[in-house]
């Protein structure tokens, strides 16, 4: 670093301002773009919710200095808990000023195949996802065997995650992936644009801008895979994943169907506070209780009328940009999924705190009802991973290895390929052919969208 300015040195004093409480001294050390997005109280937030579960600190680990992207250093920071751990991962430029800052599972564990996830049944390989300077790669896993089979892209919940959903020891979309591969079906994941590209992307993008353009670059990418009915490839989304899965099958008319995996519908603002409410009660106390007031100000500022693309990201929930928030503000997956002619499958878990059967699976139920082609089934032991387990989910529970329950597994590869399923609508398989020719197709107008 030409300053020579010591990344280790400086990801540790931040650490410790977090630990002893010195958030309001936060913003000194960020970089503009990092102090646009998020103030001293975010951070707080985020702090209190992780020690709401974690404990109180009772050590903190050495520094642990790689290469991030566009020339930055990241650096990771392992903080051991009363009851478990955490990682603070930073991206430090060569002045010392932060440009990422974000609270990450403990390391530690080695992700392992679950016992339905059999690899001799499938192959895989590296793809890339989109062009230009936002690609990302992917991972295409293929089934053995005769052909054609049903295809799948997923798409992983809010936040910077990997094309596996990666959290700690745990990988719940690989653990679907190889899943459904190793069931006859044809599986994409991909990284998201806000884990490949986080210094890139620009400081407006919207949830439809994160997930749109590669959710549909990724169902062409699939349709043109050997041995992939290009007629029948779905898209699965997974917590903000499901709750835009109905936008992007609006906008790319040859996806065949939707799988929504604990999609929110309830206006995310209003989840956060809930949300940080029950964790609150979890570990009551001064800080849970700053908490709670920030987040319940911050989402009052969303629902207000003069909220702006250029309101500041410091007054809004999670440090999202006031065009994101718009964006969430005028989109009902709700009514965008029943304006579509595909069939769908909404999955649950029944011990979900973040999304729940009461206030996000009723609105998916109230808003369908009219369906025949829309399965919705609740898996009472499952929690927001759709990982088994008894009693009140904590996030703590998220923190040893394990698997994506089998029977979700089992659920999703029986509707994507049940035994004499016909070919899908003749209009989409036809659209999908002509696209690998790269003949201009008009696709069919859907309503229910209203994003401008």
């Amino acid at each position: 670093m030409t300053t020579g300015a010591d990344p280790a040195e400086i990801a540790a004093a931040v650490v410790e301002l977090v630990r002893t409480g010195r958030f309001a001294q936060l913003p000194e050390r960020f970089a503009p773009v990092l102090r646009a997005a998020v103030s001293g109280e975010t951070v707080q937030v985020a702090w209190a919710a992780q020690i709401s579960s974690s404990g109180a600190v009772e050590g903190v680990g050495e520094p642990v200095v790689g290469v991030a992207d566009a020339g930055l250093v990241r650096v990771s920071v392992p903080v051991t808990c009363e009851h478990g751990g955490l990682t603070v991962v930073m991206s430090i430029d060569e002045a010392g000023l932060l440009h990422g800052l974000r609270l990450a599972p403990a390391g530690g564990g080695t992700w392992r195949p679950p016992s339905y996830a059999v690899a001799a049944k499938f192959t895989e390989q590296e793809v890339q996802v989109g062009t230009g300077p936002l690609a990302v790669g992917g991972t295409v896993g293929l089934p053995r065997g005769r052909g054609p089979h049903p295809g799948v892209v997923l798409l992983a919940g809010g936040g910077p995650f990997d094309r596996d959903a990666t959290s700690g020891a745990n990988k719940p979309l690989k653990d679907l992936a190889w899943g459904l591969a190793a069931r006859g079906v044809a599986v994409l994941r991909f990284d998201k644009v806000t884990y490949t590209h986080p210094h890139r992307t620009p400081p407006d993008l919207t949830m439809t801008d994160e997930y749109v353009p590669h959710a549909t670059a990724a169902v062409h990418l699939l349709q043109k895979q050997e041995n992939v009915d290009a007629g029948k490839v779905f898209v699965l989304g997974h917590s903000m994943g499901g709750k835009v899965a109905p936008r992007v099958a609006a906008a790319e008319p040859t996806v065949a169907g939707l799988i929504v995996l604990a999609g929110d519908a309830q206006p995310m603002q209003q989840s956060a506070v809930r949300v940080v409410r029950h964790l609150a009660a979890l570990e009551p106390g001064p800080a849970a209780e700053a908490a709670v007031e920030a987040v319940t100000r911050q989402a009052a500022r969303v629902d207000r009328a003069d909220l702006t693309r250029t309101t500041p990201a410091t007054e809004l929930p999670f440090g999202l940009s006031g065009a994101y928030w718009l964006d969430l503000r005028d989109y009902d997956p709700v009514a965008t999924a029943a304006a579509l002619d595909r069939p769908m499958l909404i999955l649950q878990g029944g011990r979900d705190y973040q999304v729940t059967v009461e206030d996000d699976l009723a609105r998916w139920k109230a808003g369908l009802a009219h369906r025949p082609d829309v399965t919705i089934q609740v898996y009472e032991a499952d929690n927001h991973l759709f990982f088994p387990g008894e009693g009140p989910s904590t996030p703590a529970e998220y923190d040893p290895p394990q698997h994506v329950d089998p029977a979700v597994v089992a659920a999703v590869a029986g509707w994507l390929a049940p035994p004499g399923r016909p070919t899908s609508r003749p209009w989409v398989t036809l659209t999908a052919a002509l696209r690998r020719t790269r003949i201009p197709v008009r696709g069919r107008r859907h309503q229910g969208d209203n994003h401008r």
